[in-house]
């Protein structure tokens, strides 16, 4: 892809305005496969975070008033855009992100059906009217938008969730500042303005700083503006962005890690059960909340699950995710390729087996499958967000329950079972936001409510959630009589 369709794009977007930061250093936005140098971006500072949040507030008042027929437009402009613009976004996506075309294609069908939501979501909105107890007095109750959104979204899939968060806030008559990930700058966010920007967004409303808490601390989520924080990314800096958020009486949404399982009980379908886990587990190269770290395997079938499970991962090609063949891409960087072959090292140092152990190549690390690893490993308990998935053997369900439970996640998960109604039974027992029955882990749908318990976060996106997420109810009472005072 032309290096000119990011240097286009490695500017702020402030009230409407592109431009260059004024910060001391810039980000280098490179491509994790071949270390190509994308564009460089000179940082926002303190100050133009300032100017962003004052530039959304200022043009929020008028965006809430304005008829939600009229907003909608935006949206449905929006959409058209990201159909004419799917190839270079494809493109784009496998520069910036390593992705390869199967995940490019996959990210694009769900952005569109979240900006598809958006168009319907304006409209969503209703008041009440709830009956009193005083006599003459009519109590009305309006849902009205928060102000000021300020989202943060994370590099494995920039444009998707970028635009989950973006897209409902604005159509629910927000203003919105995005502060896209280090990594993936452009993809998740300046992309966005552009296609905003382009849809006819009044500007000031949408605003993009690309930035670093090296520059800025705590300004983005500390400042006075924004009602709400939408973040999406790891439990640790989602904690400190809960704790900032509570100490300034903001209300945070969070979308946090995972150590989500599928579980291969003793009816299952063995064939289907391994092509819905290597695809939870290698999608992205791994590099997804809801991705399978562990799976779980009944010892009645434990031996032909395993037999099949190591053939097709050593079957998924590894490499240039230009190649329409290519299943696995590099991870994000090298800290991330750094952090993925540690993880291999340890569970071998623990005892673990290597049925498969990919090489690394910089950032290439191909799919690793081990087994046997002992049943109180970190490992097991933690997010692995690269191409490493543990078998885990079990005796009957409620080892299974157990274990699947024994984590401090709860976001996704799936049991393959040839009784439907005994995966219910078994999904009803878990600790999760959301469980799957005969399917994978990986699944995001625009009008169910997604997101996680425990540490994988607080709150829901999606269909009415995203109500809760971005508006606030506001109650006017009218006495049409007179009340009476005790003074």
């Amino acid at each position: 892809m032309s290096s000119s369709y990011f240097t286009d794009l490695a500017q702020q977007y402030i009230d409407g305005e592109w431009r260059p930061g004024t910060g001391s250093w810039d980000i280098i936005d490179f491509n994790p496969y071949d270390d190509e140098k994308l564009a460089s971006i000179t940082i926002a500072t303190v100050d133009e975070v300032d100017e962003a949040y004052r530039a959304a507030a200022r043009a929020q008042k008028e965006w809430a008033a304005t008829n939600p027929y009229a907003r909608r437009a935006v949206f449905e402009k929006a959409l058209r855009l990201v159909e004419e613009r799917e190839p270079e976004i494809t493109e784009a996506i496998i520069a910036e992100l390593g992705g390869t075309r199967l995940k490019a294609a996959f990210e694009l069908h769900l952005a569109k059906e979240f900006l598809r939501e958006a168009v319907h979501l304006a409209l969503r909105p209703e008041g009440r009217i709830i009956p009193s107890p005083a006599d003459g007095k009519e109590n009305r109750v309006y849902r009205v938008p928060v102000g000021v959104v300020g989202v943060i979204s994370p590099f494995n899939f920039p444009f998707l969730l970028s635009l989950k968060s973006v897209a409902p806030a604005l159509a629910l008559g927000n203003g919105v500042v995005l502060k896209p990930h280090q990594n993936t700058p452009v993809v998740g966010g300046t992309l966005v303005a552009r296609i905003f920007e382009e849809a006819g967004l009044p500007g000031g409303l949408l605003n993009v700083v690309v930035t670093d808490i090296a520059e800025i601390g705590d300004a983005f989520i500390e400042h006075p503006v924004p009602k709400v924080i939408s973040f999406t990314g790891s439990d640790k800096v989602g904690r400190h962005v809960a704790t900032v958020c509570a100490a300034h009486f903001k209300r945070s949404v969070l979308e946090l890690g995972g150590n989500s399982a599928l579980v291969v009980l003793d009816d299952a379908d063995v064939d289907y059960a391994v092509d819905a886990a290597v695809f939870s587990r290698y999608v992205h190269q791994g590099q997804v909340c809801m991705a399978a770290n562990r799976v779980l395997v009944d010892r009645a079938v434990a031996d032909e699950f395993t037999e099949k499970f190591v053939a097709k991962v050593r079957g998924l090609k590894a490499g240039d995710p230009r190649d329409p063949e290519t299943v696995i891409g590099p991870v994000i960087n090298s800290q991330q390729a750094d952090a993925v072959s540690g993880v291999v090292e340890q569970a071998l140092a623990e005892g673990a087996t290597a049925l498969l152990r990919g090489g690394r190549t910089d950032n290439l690390v191909e799919p690793s499958v081990l087994t046997g690893l002992p049943a109180d490993s970190a490992l097991l308990r933690q997010e692995v967000f690269g191409p490493v998935a543990f078998l885990v053997p079990f005796d009957g369900e409620e080892e299974a329950v157990r274990i699947v439970n024994d984590t401090p996640y709860g976001l996704s998960g799936a049991v393959h079972t040839g009784d439907v109604e005994r995966g219910v039974r078994f999904a009803q027992r878990i600790d999760t936001g959301m469980f799957h029955v005969n399917d994978g882990t990986v699944h995001d749908e625009p009008i169910v409510p997604f997101g996680g318990e425990k540490h994988s976060g607080i709150g829901r996106l999606n269909g009415d959630a995203m109500l809760d997420a971005f508006t606030t109810l506001k109650w006017i009472s009218v006495q049409h009589g007179r009340s009476r005072f005790p003074f």
